[in-house]
Formats: C-alpha cells, structure tokens, sequence
C-alpha cells in the first residue's frame, strides 16, 4: 500500500458503475425508466424526452437536478419510479467482498442515487453489511455530485478527516470537489458513460479499472 493510501481512515465509495462493472448495462435499465418518466410528464415523443433527459445530465449532473429546476419535479416520487428495476444483471461478487472487508478503517457509500436503491444494490453484489453509512442524494440537500456543497455535509455529519479520507469514483469530474477538499482521489476507468469528462491529473491521485482488483494488488491476494 503506498503512502498517500496508507494513513486512509474513511474508504468513500461511489455505488453505480463503481462498485459493479459498467459493462453490466444495469444504469442503461434506469435510463429507460427515466426517458418513460420524461415522456409522462412533458407528454413527448422517445426522441425528445431522451435529449431533454441527457441535456439535464450534461448541464446539471443528473437528469433529476434538472427536471427539478426546469419542471419542478418531486425527488421521491421521480427517485422511486426510475430506480423500480430488476437487479439482475448483477450477481455477488466474492473478492470484491473479500477485499472491502480487509480494507482497514470506516468505509461509506456517497451516491447521486437514493439510500433504498443503493442498500438494494450493494445486497445483491453482497457486500450489504461492508458500509458504515449511506450518503445519498437526501442527505446531500438533492445537491448532487460534483457539487461541493454534499460532500462537506459528508465530512461533517461523520467527522471525517479529508486528509485522511480516500475517495473512490468512477466519474472523474466528482473527483475534483473531494480533491479540493484534501482527500485521496481514486478515479475507476471503467467506461462509464461520460465517465473521464472532466479528467484532470491534477486531481487524479491514482487511476484503478475495476475496484476488486485493485484491492487485491493493494492488500494482497487471499487464497
């Protein structure tokens, strides 16, 4: 384990497309349910409740933070109808589980998704009892990431040290705000979608593809 890595005490791990594979397409099933979600509300053909959709992504970060500026949208209703998939395209994942749970320290999930989406997620990879906390979209005052403003309530409401806190992501840009802040950044180059917008080495401390095999480089193979 190298230095920077070393004097870790808080692990913060994004959960969509970081802690499962992109490749599993899972957020492509979310996608669909938000461009329904869009089609309702706006009474819009596919074609358009699709650009509306990845227009708000692009400028806001997430679709959700732009139907709430433009439409006036409620979070809960919008959050419980999206995230109503079938979490079948992901199965447990025994050394990723392995390694988490070898990893010294408190370790806590900070996602622009909702706390019952993301408990439903980390129980079907099986690592539901690894995390100390969930800081989702609520806890952040529905300001999601990359604004700054949710990851100093992170800090804190769990007394968090920066210096000695890692951050995990596999969007680069949501790297640059825990950076500034002084923690460890760990980008996961998986190929999300949009994923490396934003990349900058400056605030890039170390570049993974896939969060178990890392963990095993970093702790050691187990048998």
């Amino acid at each position: 384990m190298n230095v920077a890595l070393a004097r870790v005490e808080t692990w913060i791990f994004d959960l969509d497309n970081c802690l499962y594979p992109a490749s599993t397409g899972l957020f492509a099933l979310i996608d669909e349910r938000m461009g329904a979600y869009i089609q309702r509300l706006l009474d819009c053909a596919p074609a358009e409740a699709k650009r509306i959709q990845k227009s708000h992504f692009h400028e806001h970060g997430t679709t959700l933070a732009g139907l709430m500026k433009h439409h006036d949208v409620d979070p809960h209703h919008f959050l419980d109808d999206v995230h109503s998939i079938s979490l079948d395209r992901i199965a447990p994942d025994e050394r990723l589980a392995r390694g988490i749970a070898r990893l010294p320290g408190r370790k806590l999930i900070f996602t622009n998704g909702d706390a019952p989406y993301a408990a439903r997620v980390l129980a079907a990879i099986g690592i539901g009892d690894q995390f100390d906390h969930i800081h989702d979209i609520h806890a952040a005052e529905l300001r999601p990431k990359p604004d700054i403003h949710g990851y100093r309530l992170l800090l804190d409401r769990h007394r968090i040290d920066p210096a000695r806190a890692a951050m995990i992501e596999d969007m680069a840009q949501n790297l640059k705000p825990a950076k500034m802040l002084g923690m460890t950044t760990i980008w996961v180059d998986n190929g999300s979608e949009r994923g490396n917008h934003g990349h900058h080495p400056d605030f890039m401390d170390l570049t993974i593809f896939d969060v178990g095999e890392w963990l095993d480089e970093m702790l050691g193979e187990t048998e």
